[in-house]
Formats: structure tokens, sequence, C-alpha cells
């Protein structure tokens, strides 16, 4: 017998309790799944690729949510806020993105029982189970996961944790332009001539816009709010002109029903056809986009449209045509993808954009996004795969299952605590659509 006979062993199941949870991405979503775990006692990690916590929000921080301050803050994260002094701003009111950060994601990330365990810069580039590729199952359960970073100095290490949970969104991943959904052909050399969705046409992308041919591509909402606002640039900026391109044969985005709570995005639809009418914008509409070149200072999008192969020119083109989960992180972790919109399965069915509006998605939580890898979670927007539907109170809710499940309160996890406000019909045509809520 050796001394190392006699050395008690720690089973990989004790490991396991012992390591914590990572969350991936310092959002609204990932950093509410951090409130969670604080009052549940679970030690965790936060990685976020950008250099401030929000990063994606503060991208497009100039646009007005849709909805209002009642419906945008988690309740373990108001907890935790209202316990230093932190007051809910006008409930009834709609912020900016950049309201929404300094006023609630900012703080929440600032207190002391989060911001140590935040770690800006770092890209997670891998998510694996220790000594276990996708393909071996014994023991697999029991293993740690193994989270790949890549830090802001270039440095790569893996770190182990307990559980995942993805809350990346999608804001870096757009669909392409092109119709076939493959990227664009010759997207490489109009690159410098494309802006992603929501540019801050009036402020500070203004010098990008003015005096210049625009053609927004996309027929969501994050489309609808850059034309509205480069029509305002049009009338400020001489030589602005707006034109919007769609694949479809007619526009379908949102309804202006009396019933949507979300008031400014039931104005939205009627203000951009309004545009529409008076010729402020210049509808183009049934074009498959199939390629693109660059024609001197111009770009030109060449194709499809009633059965001819057709051109059109441009200065600057928005891809507004929505949004995809990033899979590619996820390589080597056991998935269940619905095969359309690329949701968990179990999930798919509940937030099908050709049948349900943001209010209509019932509330979900740990078994809907239960994958075959136990312990691992897609929560928010990258939950919803290509669907453009998602509410933060939805992913709110998300994230309170799922921690409870992690804490082992199967009860609580599988309790539903979410109301949601009544909404009108969302976009029915998820690939041409942006989010919309």
């Amino acid at each position: 017998m050796t001394l190392l006979d006699l050395t008690p062993r720690v089973s990989e199941a004790s490991r396991l309790s012992t390591l914590p949870v990572v969350i991936i991405g310092a959002g609204p979503i990932g950093l509410a799944a951090a409130a969670h775990l604080v009052e549940r006692g679970i030690d965790f990690v936060v990685f976020e690729a950008g250099d401030e916590v929000a990063a994606s929000v503060r991208s497009w921080g100039h646009t007005r949510l849709f909805s209002p301050w009642k419906h945008l803050v988690d309740p373990a994260s108001r907890r935790l806020l209202e316990e230093r002094g932190w007051e809910l701003p006008d409930p009834d009111r709609a912020p900016t993105g950049t309201e929404l950060v300094e006023k609630y994601v900012a703080p929440l990330a600032a207190l002391d029982e989060i911001a140590p365990q935040i770690r800006t810069g770092v890209q997670v580039i891998g998510v694996t189970r220790e000594g276990m590729d996708r393909t071996r199952t014994a023991g697999r359960a029991a293993a740690p996961f193994a989270v790949r970073i890549r830090t802001v100095n270039g440095d790569v290490e893996d770190v182990a944790a307990r559980a995942v949970i993805d809350a990346s969104g999608t804001y870096l991943s757009p669909n392409s332009l092109s119709s076939s959904g493959l990227e664009l052909l010759g997207m490489s050399d109009i690159a410098a001539h494309v802006t992603p969705a929501l540019p801050d046409v009036l402020g500070r992308d203004r010098a990008q816009f003015a005096g210049r041919r625009v053609t927004v591509v996309g027929a969501g909402h994050s489309a609808a709010n850059t034309l509205l606002a480069l029509v305002q640039l049009a009338r400020e900026e001489a030589g602005t002109s707006v034109t919007w391109l769609i694949r479809n044969a007619k526009v379908v985005r949102v309804s202006s029903s009396p019933g949507d709570e979300l008031i400014g995005r039931a104005n939205l639809g009627s203000r951009v056809d309004r545009a529409v009418e008076r010729g402020d914008i210049a509808l183009v509409d049934g074009f498959e986009i199939i390629r693109a070149r660059r024609t001197g200072d111009a770009v030109e999008l060449v194709g499809h449209r009633g059965g001819e192969v057709v051109d059109h020119e441009t200065d600057i083109v928005v891809n507004a045509t929505g949004f995809r989960p990033n899979l590619d992180i996820l390589r080597e972790i056991r998935l269940d993808l619905d095969e359309i919109v690329e949701a968990p399965r179990r999930l798919a069915p509940l937030i099908d954009p050709n049948v349900h509006s943001c209010g209509t998605v019932e509330p979900h939580g740990f078994r809907e996004l239960t994958h075959p890898e136990q312990g691992f979670f897609i929560v928010g927007m990258k939950s919803y795969g290509r669907a453009p539907t998602f509410l933060l109170a939805t992913g709110y809710e998300q994230v309170r299952s799922v921690t409870a499940w992690i804490a082992g309160d199967t009860t609580s996890a599988s309790n539903a605590e979410l109301v949601l406000p009544a909404t009108g019909v969302c976009s029915t045509d998820a690939a041409n659509g942006g989010g919309c809520c």
C-alpha cells in the first residue's frame, strides 16, 4: 500500500459541485442568470466578449425598446438592486437601449456580488466536456465542462464548469443578405459598404449616410426603425435617398392592433407605410438577392425579380435581415435543435413566428431548454434561434427556471412565474425580419 492509496479521492460528481457555473454573455439575460445564482448561493463566472457589459445593447443604444420598464427588469436582479436603494424607472415608459444599460444593466453588473465574477474582453471559442468529444458517452454527465476562452491578450485557456448557460445572443451573427442563406457572393468586395442592423443614423453614424443612396434590406422591425431614421435624415441632408428592398411580394411586418400593449411597436408599421405612400421611401419588393459587386464607389445588388435578373445600385446597404445563433463554439456539445428555426426542439413549436407573437409564447423553462448535454442551456435571444419574437421578460423566466434546476430545486424550476403583455402579431417571415420586441 502506498501513500497514494491512502489519499482520499474526490469523485467526479463531488468535484462537479465545487465548480462554478459559466455564463456566456454579460447582457441583460446573462446578468439576470448571475443574479439568480447569487440568490441561490452558487458560484459563477461571466465571460463577456465586449469591453463592457451589454456590449451589443450599447451598439444599438439609440433605439427605443417596445417594452416598458415594467417588463424589462428581472425580479431577482430587482431584489438585489433595491437592497442598495435602487428604484425602478417609470414602469410604463419604454427606454432606449442606452437607458436600459445606464439605469439598470450597469448598476446590476456593479453589485459587489456580481462585479468580481465578470470578465470582459474574453471570447468563448469552444465548449466541451473535459477529455471528451461529443462521441464519448461513458461518464459524460459526471464530467466537468471545459469552456475554452481567449483573453484580450490572446491567451487561450480552458475553464472547468459544473454547468454552462449560453446567453451570448445573436446580434453579432446576422443573417446573410443572400436569399439563399449562404454568404452573399461578392460580399468581400462590398463589405466596406455594408452596415449591421440598427445603425445610429441620426447620431454616431450620421456622416456615413448623409447625402448618400441608402438601401435597407429586410422586412422586420429593425429595418422599420432604420427606415424612419433615414427619412428624417433625408429631410435634413440634401442628396440622401432611402430605398427599402425586400424579397417578398408584400411587406409582412407587424399589425397595428389596438390591443397591442407595446404601443411603440404597434405604431411602427403604420408610420413606415405612410412614408412609403408619401414617396419618402422607395419600396422594391420581390427582390431575391443572389450576388453583389462593386461599381466604382457604389454597390450593385443583383437578384431575381419578376422572373428576371435585375440589378439595384446604391451607396450603402443596411443588413436588417435578422439574426441567427452562432453554433460554431458548440460543435462538441450534444444539442437537440429544431431543424428549421435552430431553437431547442421542445421550445421551437412554442415560438414559431408563423403562429406566435411575442405575447402568445407560453412561459417556459429548463424542460423546454434541455439538451442531451446535461447541465448545458442556451437562453435568451439565442434560444429562439432564427425566430424574431423574443421578449426580455421571457428570457428572465428562462434563467429563473434554469438556475433553480441547477440548484436542485425542481419544484421551483417547473413552476411558471411569468405574465406577458398582450401583443399584436409580429412579423410572420422570420427570414426577412429583425427582432421585434
